[in-house]
């Protein structure tokens, strides 16, 4: 059989690693760009720290029935430690950044309590005469295995957290210092970190991470950007590429490292934070005021915020309001559905502190690239059991999230968001129970509840084909970009073989946005986009030259887009987008859509 020449475009997507390290240089002292996954925005030029874990031999000593208690001894203290340092770092964290994440350092103290682990562990010392850390380590490899072997991506990341726990009682099992201090403003390199090392080495005013594990919804990622820490993940053997003292750019939004940066580089990127100093001073005052068009039209900016922590910087970015809540991260310190009562208590908390601003609760979207509710194998998770299927299907989490926002809507200012929307069907029975329950709670409520508006996610071809019938059936639509390229151009995008296919502006695309905002406003259907292309600048003037009014981002980009908006009147959006809807390549798409900001 023959096969023929893979061409360099091919041989790049394959191996786009190593593809750019050839093309950028492998010498010594030469600038590399190492690619990982950004994971928050922002960038750091700094000092490397190189942080290396102490490696602990394996215990050889023998062990009989005169010394074995001893040992076991020796264990239950190595827990008792550990709960003691996890108990200082949940306090910190409680301080730092709120209660949800450090709920992620009980659930560890849980696990050293858990009597069925420290029974086994014990009893198997005991019986096979052997030292705690032979049986610690074999005990836990045995579900570390699991879950880093799992198809699905939350089970792999969750298990580092169960290896830091591993490390930390060995560690202290032979009663080794914790590394919590590293010198101040510098970046910490790392093969592995774990959420409790950001966490401790925050404290020294770090100027970014760099990891060669980890991913997009790893813990140390979600805590990095909490924090508007810039960091770095999934580097592959970067550690061993750096050492201490080597001065290093970390480029949290593009996912690159550059090692031995040129002089040029690093004046690039030192202009490029003056730049964004300025004007992140400018966009800080015109955050504060309504956002409108040259010509006077009236945009509304909203934020997609994780967690209720986000509302604390709120006022400052100058938000509107709440357009997408991401609820799936309530599963962060669990595989079980939030109760109702915590979700209720949750979001009467948002409610209250937003009112009278708008809060968009989206359902649980779980599954997929997610997190996910059950260790169900699949063998092409995006296109299987996720998002309104598993609701559908497993009432009980349907129903506790349904109760819980409607009992949280006292103020009158929470809407419904139906994630991953392919029927009319599904629409029809999510309306039917959330009747039921508004019903029976406002039958039995003390005080007016107002019922929650309805609203649908646009992110597959099969929503958009529908989008006449759909904007008829609901309050508003929110349109998710992200999910809606993958699906329209069959790229998965978190694959990085064929991440360059992943084309936001391919006019098969555009075209669909136009089509559903047009149509939403026919049909008087409120419309917003909450996908990344709501904060994408090149995008900006054609969304708007489509008709789009409402926009959902991240907090952070709210007061450089408002900045962009007042530089743009409506008419010449408008002849942007006629013309852009004529075109058949996204390259075309690209270049006519730079034209014209280099013109504003």
């Amino acid at each position: 059989m023959t096969y023929k020449k893979i061409s360099k475009q091919g041989a790049d997507r394959l191996a786009p690693d190593a593809a750019k390290a050839a093309d950028e240089g492998d010498s010594p002292g030469m600038e590399q760009r190492h690619v990982g996954i950004g994971t928050s925005k922002g960038f750091a030029i700094g000092q490397a720290y190189e942080l290396v874990r102490e490696t602990i031999e394996h215990e050889t000593q023998e062990l009989n029935t005169s010394n074995i208690e001893e040992e076991v001894e020796r264990f239950r203290i190595a827990l008792h430690r550990s709960e003691k340092e996890l108990k200082k770092i949940e306090r910190v964290t409680t301080r730092k950044i709120g209660k949800l994440y450090s709920d992620l350092f009980q659930a560890q103290i849980m696990l050293l309590n858990d009597p069925s682990l420290i029974g086994v562990i014990s009893r198997r010392i005991r019986a096979e005469l052997k030292p705690a850390q032979l049986i610690i380590e074999q005990e836990f490899e045995k579900h570390l295995k699991n879950f880093i072997n799992s198809d699905d991506v939350y089970f792999r990341e969750r298990a580092a957290d169960l290896h830091d726990i591993k490390d930390r009682i060995i560690r202290n099992l032979h009663v080794r210092k914790l590394h919590s201090w590293v010198p101040e403003g510098v970046i910490v390199v790392s093969h592995h970190l774990s959420p409790a090392d950001i966490i401790l080495l925050s404290r020294s005013n770090i100027k970014g991470f760099a990891t060669d594990t980890g991913g997009k919804t790893s813990h140390i990622s979600l805590i990095c950007k909490s924090m508007n820490i810039p960091i770095v993940v999934g580097l592959g053997s970067f550690a061993q590429k750096v050492e201490t003292g080597n001065t290093i750019i970390l480029d949290s939004s593009e996912g690159v490292v550059i090692t031995d940066p040129a002089e040029k580089t690093i004046e690039e990127y030192q202009k490029k934070r003056e730049s964004e100093l300025r004007r992140e001073a400018d966009d800080s005052m015109l955050a504060q005021m309504h956002s409108s068009t040259r010509c006077g039209v009236k945009i509304s900016v909203y934020s997609n915020i994780d967690f209720k922590e986000e509302l604390d910087r709120f006022d400052a970015t100058g938000s509107e309001g709440v357009g997408l809540f991401r609820t799936e991260n309530l599963f962060l310190d669990s595989m079980k559905t939030p109760t109702e009562a915590f979700q209720s208590a949750y979001y009467t908390e948002m409610a209250e502190i937003l009112t009278p601003k708008p809060l968009v609760i989206r359902l649980f979207d779980i599954g997929g690239d997610k997190l996910i509710y059950s260790p169900v194998r699949e063998p092409n998770p995006n296109l299987g059991w996720r998002g309104i299927r598993i609701l559908i299907d497993v009432p009980e989490i349907l129903h506790s999230q349904l109760q819980a926002v409607v009992k949280s809507n006292t103020h009158g200012n929470i809407d419904i968001l139906l994630p991953m929307i392919s029927s009319i069907e599904e629409i029809e029975f999510i309306k039917v129970e959330l009747e039921k329950h508004y019903s029976q709670i406002s039958y039995e409520s003390d005080e007016p509840i107002d019922k929650p508006g309805l609203g649908a996610m646009i992110e597959m071809p099969s929503a958009v084909e529908l989008i006449d019938e759909i904007t008829k059936i609901v309050d508003f639509i929110s349109i998710g970009t992200n999910d809606l390229t993958q699906y329209t151009l069959a790229v998965d995008r978190n694959n990085l073989i064929v991440q360059d296919l992943f084309e936001k502006f391919h006019p098969s695309i555009i075209r669909q946005l136009h089509r559903v905002i047009t149509t939403a406003q026919k049909n008087h259907c409120k419309v917003s986009i909450c996908g990344d292309m709501a904060s994408d600048p090149l995008a900006l003037p054609f969304l708007l030259g489509c008709g789009l009014r409402e926009f959902s981002m991240v907090s952070s980009d709210i007061p450089s887009m408002k900045s962009l908006i007042s530089h743009y009147s409506i008419a010449e959006c408008e002849e942007l987008a006629t013309q852009c809807l004529k075109l058949d390549r996204a390259s075309k798409v690209k270049a006519t859509l730079e034209e014209f900001r280099n013109r504003h």
